[in-house]
């Protein structure tokens, strides 16, 4: 399993704890706003908000909670003002590290991506040093159980679809940006089910972290815990054959 697509299915894999659902609902309530704030509160017209919105439905935010972060993003509610920050760093077995994050709060931010980083095994860097590793891409995940293989495939390459890959449990396909909305409209009319889609950064290569892979998905898993951390992306490359032993 290699890069942030692949820690995307890792993380379904492990499932969601209750106590980490409202996480989610913070995190989620945070990109809401800031959606709303950046491009405003249609989203037919805001196409960052309408992704935030799929993502908010799909792991069952009640509606008065999207309306109130809808709000909160007009001016209506109150509420704080976050500014994105991204962070770029190292990790065990040397590999690359883009971190985003919504923060009110800088300091506090900054602090705690370097505590987190510190604590295992990685560390910050200056800006730029690893984002050239990373291209801008659509992703989405769709469910495997049940589903034609060579007809997504199809449907998917003359939908706009740059490559799909099976991970595990889902299939992985990758798009430029732009098409990332119609291919997902595509798919999800041809009556495959979507797990997850959105824009990701992915790595351009990857590493193979051999032995080091236990601290890298200790790693991973506390830098998204953090409350301000929104996405983390990753060039590591983990064999199947590893992850079924961390499994085990």
């Amino acid at each position: 399993m290699s890069g942030h697509s692949k820690w995307s299915t890792i993380k379904r894999k492990k499932g969601a704890a209750d106590q980490k659902r409202g996480r989610e609902f913070s995190k989620l309530i945070r990109v809401i706003t800031s959606c709303v704030r950046k491009g405003g509160a249609d989203p037919a017209n805001n196409p960052a908000l309408r992704t935030a919105l799929d993502r908010a439905r799909a792991i069952n935010m009640p509606s008065d909670t999207i309306n109130r972060a809808i709000k909160r993003g007009t001016g209506e509610d109150g509420g704080a003002a976050y500014e994105e920050i991204t962070y770029e760093g190292y990790g065990p077995a040397g590999i690359a590290l883009l971190i985003e994050t919504l923060s009110d709060n800088r300091n506090r931010t900054t602090a705690d991506v370097r505590h987190a980083l510190t604590k295992y095994g990685g560390s910050l860097g200056e800006t730029g040093c690893v984002q050239w590793m990373f291209t801008k891409k659509g992703v989405l995940l769709v469910a495997a159980a049940g589903a034609d293989e060579d007809r997504l495939m199809e449907i998917a390459i003359d939908a706009g679809a740059e490559d799909v890959s099976r991970e595990g449990e889902f299939f992985n396909i990758t798009c430029q940006p732009a098409d990332l909305e119609s291919l997902k409209k595509t798919i999800g009319e041809a009556g495959f089910t979507i797990e997850s889609a959105e824009v990701s950064m992915e790595p351009q290569t990857t590493i193979d972290v051999g032995d080091k892979a236990a601290a890298v998905l200790k790693l991973m898993s506390a830098l998204e815990e953090l409350d301000d951390v929104q996405n983390v992306y990753s060039n590591f490359d983990i064999p199947e054959e590893v992850m079924q032993k961390l499994a085990d």
